[in-house]
């Protein structure tokens, strides 16, 4: 009441006939338009009666000694302050002046001068690998086709006959899409049936499906580091985006420990009381490196500090193991193979100490889609409580089938994952052999260190437009400033030809390009583990494992020959998909005549298939 009573009985300093009250009372957008309209009024009538009074008789009226009119005075004042309220309330409706918004684009052009000045815009090429000649792709031209060098479709799943045969008969039974999130609509028999097939390949009571292993990395992460009271999350400095972004969403405590550095890590536990809920958050096979993490090593620290490991197996699964289950099982790759497809733990095992394991199904496996296996109380509480389960979309049911068409298939197949390490070793013999600086690693990738980001660019665009070959380069922030390379895989379906044209290439760009050999980056101290004199590391494949001992090993495919495509192996999984889909119209017995025309029995070499137990 007392600041209305203060405005009610100030003086306007822009319009003195006015009160203070009555010139805020004009900006309201009810009190305005009325106070328009009365001024209106007002001004009417007193221009009547400040006309009408000056002339009233003397008589009448006694006039002041000012020789003023009572009457005429009070009239020339309402005007005044009709007037004053007319003005104050046209110049609240005046246009104000618009203050330039800002310049969205203007932003988005100078975040994108940024990468260009960096050298770490991306360019995406228009790569279309063609099913029926796989490691072979078009570009934008139909014509003008490539071979591919740098796919993550390791072991060439994506045209494999079973996966398409199943893919398509889902399609047919159930359509394209899922219909909803899981929890309404999207939760059917073939989602269930992968978790199955999921949680049997790592030996664990539960496995979860996500559309990608970013978002499985992600919700996993960012749901336990929130809901575990008091969490630290302890991190390899080399963790993918996805752990990075699920530890930051999570908001718990984040430890970052040197990578592979296992007295760094145990340093840091230390600083922390037993009792205090932690996640040892890495990685089994670092993808731009090559670089194998020490799991056994992560799990002995976790169990000392009262840890629970989160181990990334994405670029691991379908590689690894007897089974294609990743590193963890290639650790105990003897017991794994005696235990042959049981699905039950085997105690002491790297991978039964593991508590959460996450892999992909859009790399070795040649499909779509993520996935974490642990406890079935681990499964269920991030199925309850991560949001980038609950409202996502579930995955389609043929792309579903479909993986676990291919996880069933190399479970029962060793030969891929041995064809294409053994090719991988040639590589990199043979790069060696031409002073090529390859990153030293015991896994599947080959990375080339080119050492600029400029370069790398280069070397790539010349790669493809000058040999038909496309290797894509990597750059920052993907790896270190000063550390940018071409990261080459190998797949079983390269030839011994593809081979030859790729070294020669590889050489050819090098050399007229300028770019550093393994001799030159010794000279300067070595780079990113290249030139430096203790560089060897062995492979993580033995040669007995390999087959290279008993003659078993399969051989590079050259002069025309194709990919095999293991029949027992094919008809396992094809049983198991037909509990989904009923019997397949196509006879197990003549499974060489599948339409897609990708099988081939016949094949130039068909190698003696390594099969595990049934």
């Amino acid at each position: 009441m007392s600041t209305l009573r203060t405005l009610a009985t100030s003086t306007s300093s822009r319009l003195p006939s006015l009160s203070r009250l009555t010139e805020k009372a004009t900006a309201c957008p009810v009190m305005g338009p009325a106070l328009a309209f009365r001024s209106s009024q007002i001004a009417h009538s007193t221009r009547n009666y400040a006309s009408v009074a000056p002339n009233h008789h003397q008589d009448t009226f006694s006039i002041p000694h000012q020789g003023v009119c009572p009457h005429a005075k009070a009239g020339q004042e309402a005007a005044s302050k009709a007037e004053a309220l007319a003005q104050l309330v046209q110049s609240n409706r005046a246009v104000k002046p618009i203050k330039p918004s800002y310049d969205y684009e203007a932003f988005y052009d100078a975040e994108l001068d940024k990468k260009h000045k960096d050298k770490s815009y991306r360019y995406f090429n228009n790569i279309n690998r063609l099913a029926a000649k796989f490691p072979v792709a078009h570009t934008s031209n139909f014509k003008d086709e490539v071979d591919v060098w740098c796919s993550n479709d390791y072991l060439g799943m994506s045209k494999n006959p079973v996966v398409l045969d199943t893919m398509h008969r889902t399609l047919n039974k159930y359509g394209a899409g899922a219909g909803g999130t899981r929890n309404i609509a999207g939760n059917g028999a073939t989602h269930l049936a992968l978790e199955e097939e999921l949680a049997s390949l790592h030996r664990k009571t539960g496995a979860l499906v996500f559309s990608s292993c970013y978002v499985a990395n992600d919700a996993t992460l960012s749901t336990l580091g929130s809901k575990l009271p008091g969490c630290v999350i302890f991190s390899d400095n080399m963790n993918h985006a996805s752990m990075i972004q699920g530890i930051r969403n999570s908001r718990a405590p984040k430890v970052i420990f040197k990578h592979n550095d296992m007295k760094d890590l145990e340093a840091k536990l230390k600083q922390y009381p037993k009792e205090t809920p932690k996640i040892i958050a890495f990685e089994s096979v670092y993808s731009m490196c090559g670089s194998i993490g020490p799991i056994a090593e992560i799990c002995d620290l976790a169990e000392e500090y009262g840890a629970i490991t989160f181990l990334d197996e994405v670029h691991a699964v379908g590689m690894y193991g007897p089974r294609g289950a990743g590193v963890a099982e290639h650790l105990d790759f003897e017991a794994h193979l005696r235990a042959g497809q049981s699905g039950e733990p085997i105690k002491g095992t790297v991978m039964d100490r593991v508590d959460i394991i996450t892999g992909t199904l859009g790399k070795a496996y040649g499909i779509v889609g993520g996935y974490i296996a642990g406890s079935s109380n681990l499964v269920d509480m991030v199925r309850s409580y991560a949001p980038g389960f609950i409202f996502t979309t579930s995955l389609p049911p043929a792309i579903a089938a479909g993986a676990q068409a291919s996880i069933a298939y190399q479970k029962r197949y060793m030969g891929d994952r041995r064809l294409q390490h053994l090719n991988t070793r040639e590589l990199k013999r043979q790069l060696e052999a031409i002073d090529i600086p390859v990153v030293p690693g015991p896994s599947h990738i080959v990375p080339v260190l080119v050492g600029d980001a400029a370069l790398a660019k280069a070397a790539s665009d010349s790669l493809l437009t000058d040999h038909g070959i496309y290797v894509q380069s990597i750059n920052y922030p993907t790896v270190a400033v000063g550390e940018e390379r071409l990261r080459i895989t190998p797949t079983p379906g390269h030839t011994t030809e593809q081979l030859t044209h790729l070294l020669g290439a590889v050489d050819e760009v090098f050399t007229r390009l300028g770019i550093r050999r393994k001799s030159d980056w010794a000279q300067l101290g070595g780079r990113a583990g290249v030139g430096i004199a203790d560089e060897s590391v062995q492979p993580m494949w033995t040669d007995e494992q390999l087959g290279l001992q008993d003659n078993t090993a399969p051989v590079t495919l050259s002069k025309g020959a194709k990919s095999v495509v293991d029949v027992k192996a094919s008809k396992q999984a094809q049983d198991l998909i037909d509990k989904l889909l009923g019997n397949s119209v196509r006879s197990n017995a003549h499974l060489g005549q599948i339409s897609t025309g990708l099988f081939n029995p016949t094949a130039v070499h068909v190698p003696k298939a390594v099969v595990t137990a049934a």
